[in-house]
């Protein structure tokens, strides 16, 4: 058995929902490796799958799924991005009241323990300064209370497509002081903490502290804690520097989400998304077809 992940490189659930319940009926899926060109491929039979980590931003679109996926004996857990960023950085997301209603519907059928809340990343700038997360965070975690446990946040990260995001619409480059980093951190533990939500934190392992755990966004662990008569295998499998993540097949493809976020590590921008998306087919095996190799981000 092993774990799937669709998909940390973009958001399944929100665009591609169809396709991956074609995947899940066909009983196989493969992903094209954005290093190498070459593909791959993992089944999908619910006997071979452990669970289903899904990231997203936008459920709805995987909601109209679930009787059909649960009833066929897939697993899953809901990672959902929410945070109160101004449109400039986030384009195309979903509104908060949307966002949160959809959370706490899903939580009201599979319970708080299986949707995970990423208030991440957190982005420092002239408008959106550590007073502005602490409001922002205050009024989600009141929105979110009883429906999850868990809050994952991590810092925006300055990869090449983000730098190259930023500059180009003049926005000044994000860089916290790391003690600033570690205070608000750990100020935002303490406020989750009243709402019986833990914070952890995403491939930023400075900010662990007081208030503050690890991230293991994909974790073996966690799957078996929620369904104890599993027996699968799942080393530790970074994906990255500070990730705790076990090893998962990770079925999507970068350049492919069009919520339109300029801080994505993912996404180069909102216009080769569209171009990418375009062509994108359902049937197809894999999310879009095989192109030349990726430039390491």
């Amino acid at each position: 058995m092993h774990l799937i992940s669709a998909s940390r490189r973009t958001d399944v659930p929100a665009f591609y929902a169809d396709w991956f319940m074609e995947r899940t009926r066909a009983g196989n899926v493969s992903w094209v490796n954005p290093y190498s060109g070459q593909i791959a491929a993992v089944s999908l039979a619910p006997d071979d799958v452990a669970a289903i980590a899904f990231w997203t931003r936008n459920f709805a679109p995987m909601m109209r799924h679930l009787d059909e996926l649960e009833g066929r004996g897939y697993r899953y857990l809901v990672q959902f991005t929410i945070t109160i960023l101004p449109r400039i950085y986030e384009t195309h997301v979903p509104a908060v009241k949307t966002a949160v209603a959809q959370f706490r519907k899903i939580a009201d059928r599979v319970g708080p323990d299986r949707v995970l809340w990423r208030y991440d990343p957190i982005l420092i700038s002239p408008g959106t300064g550590p007073d502005y997360h602490l409001r922002a965070f205050e009024s989600l975690a009141s929105a979110l209370e009883g429906a999850t446990r868990q809050c994952s946040l991590s810092f925006v990260r300055v990869y090449g497509k983000v730098r190259r995001s930023f500059t180009r619409r003049g926005l000044p480059l994000p860089a916290p002081d790391p003690e600033m980093r570690r205070a608000l951190a750990a100020r935002l533990g303490e406020m989750a903490a009243a709402r019986g939500i833990t914070v952890k934190a995403c491939c930023n392992d400075d900010l662990i502290g007081p208030g503050v755990e690890k991230a293991r966004c994909v974790d073996r662990d966690q799957v078996r804690r929620l369904w104890p008569h599993l027996e699968f295998s799942a080393a530790p499998a970074p994906s990255r520097e500070g990730c705790g993540c076990s090893r998962s097949c990770d079925v999507g493809a970068y350049d492919t989400c069009l919520h339109g976020c300029i801080y994505c590590y993912a996404t180069r921008d909102r216009e080769t998304a569209k171009e990418r998306h375009a062509e994108h087919d359902p049937g197809s095996e894999t999310l879009i077809p095989a192109r030349e190799p990726e430039p390491v981000p």
